[in-house]
């Protein structure tokens, strides 16, 4: 399948939201806000349009969607900048074709190119290792909230970033309105 990745413009926020809702809606751990958080993110401060990406098929029909947005991991001592990747969408008819997958790589190359260190991200255990991502406990990461160890993840954009790096993630505010 033939799929184009490219940021998310203003012109995209109802339907990318609408893919959201449909890609959740039948999911397992989700409360089917999601959609929600979305707009919501994109008025906080932890917004980054630039990761914000959308796949797009042949018909020039957006059917995924991928959002990295600004968080910090804080200790006593010091606070580090990091990236959380949530959500990831794909329209239920997409879905298993590869196209979750073509937006992760994508968001995690731009993250890079932009010069982000580092992502974390609360996903299924079984899908976000292929990506390189590794329980954030392995740096002593922490969830703000209780969460089980192998679903809470981070993934190094530079070898060795998170080596020298401890504590709680800070997610936005919004992500708990």
């Amino acid at each position: 399948m033939s799929i184009l990745i490219r940021k998310e413009g203003a012109e995209d926020y109802a339907t990318t939201e609408k893919i959201v809702e449909k890609a959740f809606k039948h999911a397992e751990y989700s409360d089917q806000k999601e959609h929600f958080l979305v707009n919501r993110l994109r008025t906080s401060d932890a917004f980054i349009p630039e990761l914000s990406l959308v796949a797009v098929n042949k018909g020039k029909e957006i059917v995924g969607h991928i959002m990295l947005t600004r968080i910090q991991i804080e200790n006593d001592a010091s606070t580090t900048e990091s990236l959380a990747l949530a959500p990831v969408s794909v329209l239920p008819g997409y879905q298993n074709k590869g196209i979750g997958s073509t937006l992760i790589r994508a968001a995690i190359e731009k993250a890079r190119e932009l010069g982000y260190c580092s992502i974390i991200v609360l996903g299924h255990k079984d899908y976000y290792p292929k990506f390189g991502f590794e329980r954030a406990s392995r740096w002593n990461i922490k969830a703000p909230f209780e969460v089980l160890d192998d679903v809470f993840m981070a993934l190094e954009l530079v070898d060795g970033a998170l080596e020298k790096v401890h504590g709680t993630v800070r997610y936005s505010k919004v992500f708990f309105e």
